[in-house]
């Protein structure tokens, strides 16, 4: 999904243990481990006459997870994938040394000519140095390939990476975890000794408890300690956990390009815009080059 409507938010604050801010990148923190940027979509109401249409754009240097609470996706892209993406599942591209794709609404979808609720986030992992030149890749994993368990009253469900002793079959390039919790009362969560590195805590619904302070949905908490993690996380509520080991090199980000190199990001930028980037063969679209 292209960020050019990104805008990042500057009432980032400081409450004890936790930075928290409305996604990344924030002021305050531009990445969590490896994850350098998120994008909630929606909830939305589409359908008739008004779908999700994403044209043809590039990446470079990360890898776009797609994940979705509600409605359905078309994902397809320059190394001729062609998927649909539902609920719980996971759409897992590999930009590598380049890549475009497209996201829509699906052909189904627009001919059943009714409403439906689109919700879910697109985000994008940043890859290790040595990586980012590699071949780009696509990967589909079915809800139900992914881990899944409870801990009292709170479902867990491990998107991708490892963590808990359980490691997720999407196809990571470096040590991170994503793992969806949901709760019907409330529930301490601690990561000590079940995730390593940098974490952030995405409140979907609900609220989340955090040094005296109730943080409710749309925010992103961020610990200031890494592996160590204490929160109350409200009944009925819907969160997702990330992060990981963070790397060695700053990471460099326009549009929907990323490397530890700007001149990397200054040759794809040259790329796009005279249409020599990897392109679709099936798609003629083009979202031009933010000025």
């Amino acid at each position: 999904m292209s960020n050019t409507d990104l805008i990042i938010e500057e009432r980032s604050r400081d409450i004890g243990d936790f930075l928290v801010g409305r996604l990344i990148p924030f002021r305050k923190k531009r990445m969590v481990g490896p994850f350098i940027f998120i994008d909630h979509m929606g909830p939305t109401a589409l359908g008739p006459e008004k779908y999700m249409d994403v044209d043809q754009h590039p990446h470079i240097g990360l890898s776009t997870l797609t994940y979705l609470m509600d409605g359905q996706l078309q994902h397809a892209d320059g190394i001729g994938t062609d998927q649909t993406i539902l609920p719980g599942s996971v759409n897992w591209m590999v930009a590598g040394k380049g890549v475009t794709h497209t996201e829509r609404t699906p052909q189904a979808l627009r001919d059943a000519g009714a409403q439906f609720t689109m919700h879910g986030y697109q985000i994008w992992v940043a890859l290790p140095k040595e990586l980012e030149d590699i071949e780009s890749e696509f990967h589909h994993i079915d809800a139900d390939a992914l881990p899944t368990w409870t801990d009292q009253d709170a479902k867990f469900t491990l998107v991708a990476g490892k963590g808990y002793g359980k490691e997720s079959p999407v196809p990571v390039h470096s040590d991170l975890f994503m793992i969806d919790i949901s709760t019907t009362a409330d529930y301490h969560f601690s990561a000590a000794g079940n995730l390593s590195g940098e974490i952030g805590i995405t409140i979907v619904s609900g609220s989340v408890t955090a040094c005296g302070d109730v943080i409710q949905a749309g925010n992103m908490l961020v610990s200031k300690t890494n592996d160590l993690c204490d929160i109350t996380i409200a009944a009925d509520s819907h969160v997702l956990i990330f992060g990981g080991e963070p790397f060695p090199e700053e990471r460099h980000i326009y549009w929907n390009f990323v490397s530890h190199s700007q001149e990397k990001i200054e040759a794809a930028k040259q790329a796009w815009k005279e249409k020599t980037f990897p392109m679709m063969d099936n798609d003629d679209s083009y979202v031009p080059l933010p000025e």
